[in-house]
């Protein structure tokens, strides 16, 4: 039987209301997933690209680790509970969502201290080698970490940027001979705008340099396939779209070729081959435990661990196509309201192009963002003036993209972002 499609569904015209929209979600495959997360009532969550929804049964398995386990068990649960494993086993789990081989991921730190460790061994990797190439528009954190380590480094390493469009031509231009390692990140934080993995991986190899991804925008959003791009090293995250819960843990990726090789920079005691030896002198652990650093923090991964659970039966596939038709019924909903002043699409229209997300660019972004928040509709909001909204397709409905452009004209309409309130700034935008 020909699978579902709801992208080619939207093709010949939109939704004519929202009974139509009602009617998708009745042939919706992956409706049963909205059961496996407590969702608000009367709240549509177009931000889980920031911080996903909690899954249902996730509070109970931690009042398992809180109290069983750590109240009971105590120190013996490293050993009884398996918590000493979590790393590896939560790695192999996430290698299932991103197309690598179990030993290939371990899950440690957060995305920026992964980075940090995968960007200095690559530079050591390939000592003469002294560029890291990347783009200007790339997450400022991504620009943060390289540039420190740049400048911890000196003058031996330096950061060099793509001109103009990341494309696999203009990764190669930059790369030239002397590239050590290109980062990117599949997904454009901002526009939802899509790399194309094996291209560019095939381009920065042609220049002799390795290739590391951030994959904080992909991984649980769309199919993602390192074994099959031949990707060197990557990271990702464990709180957007793999739902794990603030400040969850990250992971890091190294390809089985490279893991005797690459140096462990951050050589701390769990990385070592026999941590419990407590020997004075640093011997790297093999495989990519190597890659450990501190002692793991068992409350946020058994937290990540219940939340992989709701991965379950879920066709990854259909997964991208539900998520590309949630964008194309946004795009679509709110380009047949006719045009609105300020309001720009800033995504690109091609759903092959895009992650699960769409951007809209307004000068008054900000505003609009919380008066939609005060709604019931939660998207967010990134300077200049970018309101985004993410699509997960686990949960969302196609009656919550109706009911969130209705909310959103209706916002841009009236000027009913034009308050004091909607203007007030937080710590967190």
């Amino acid at each position: 039987m020909k699978p579902y499609d709801p992208l080619a569904q939207l093709a010949p015209q939109l939704p004519q209301d929202r009974d139509a929209c009602q009617g998708m979600d009745a042939q919706d495959p992956l409706a049963f997933a909205r059961e496996r997360f407590g969702l608000p009532n009367g709240l549509i969550y177009l931000d889980g690209n920031s911080l996903g929804p909690l899954p249902r049964h996730l509070p109970e398995r931690l009042r398992t680790v809180i109290q069983e386990e750590w109240g009971r068990g105590l120190i013996g649960s490293w050993n009884d509970a398996g918590w000493i494993d979590l790393p590896g086993r939560l790695g192999d789990r996430i290698a299932e969502l991103v197309g690598a081989e179990a030993g290939e991921i371990i899950v440690a730190d957060s995305t920026s201290i992964n980075l940090f460790k995968l960007l200095a061994g690559a530079v050591r990797l390939r000592p003469e080698r002294r560029v890291i190439v990347t783009e200007r528009s790339n997450f400022p954190t991504d620009l943060y970490v390289a540039e420190g380590l740049a400048s911890l480094l000196g003058d031996s390493v330096a950061l060099r940027f793509v001109d103009g469009e990341v494309t696999p031509e203009s990764v190669r231009a930059a790369a030239g001979d002397d590239c050590a390692v290109v980062m990117l990140t599949q997904v454009d934080y901002r526009s939802g705008r899509l790399l194309d993995m094996a291209e560019i991986t095939a381009a920065a190899h042609a220049a002799g340099a390795l290739m590391l991804w951030d994959l904080a925008h992909s991984a649980g959003a769309l199919p993602v396939e390192l074994g099959v791009c031949d990707v060197d090293l990557a990271v990702g995250c464990g709180y957007k779209y793999l739902n794990g819960g603030p400040g969850a843990p990250a992971f890091l990726y190294v390809a089985r070729r490279l893991q005797p090789h690459l140096p462990a920079t951050l050589s701390g005691w769990l990385g070592h081959a026999r941590p419990f030896d407590f020997d004075p002198d640093y011997r790297p652990a093999p495989g990519i435990r190597r890659q450990l650093c501190g002692t793991p923090a068992i409350l946020s991964m058994a937290a990540l661990d219940a939340a992989l659970d709701v991965w379950e039966d879920v066709d990854r596939d259909g997964l991208r196509r539900k998520s590309q038709a949630l964008g194309q019924l946004f795009i679509g909903l709110v380009e047949a309201h006719g045009p609105v002043d300020g309001l720009v699409l800033a995504s690109p229209r091609d759903p092959d192009m895009r992650g699960s997300q769409v951007a809209w660019r307004h000068p008054e972004g900000f505003a609009v963002m919380q008066a939609l928040i005060a709604r019931g509709v939660v998207g967010d909001f990134r300077a200049p003036d970018i309101l985004r909204f993410g699509f997960a397709a686990l949960y969302l409905r196609y009656v919550d993209v109706w009911d969130a452009v209705a909310q959103l004209m209706e916002v841009l309409r009236t000027g009913g972002w034009d308050r004091p309130e909607f203007r007030r700034r937080g710590s967190v935008t």
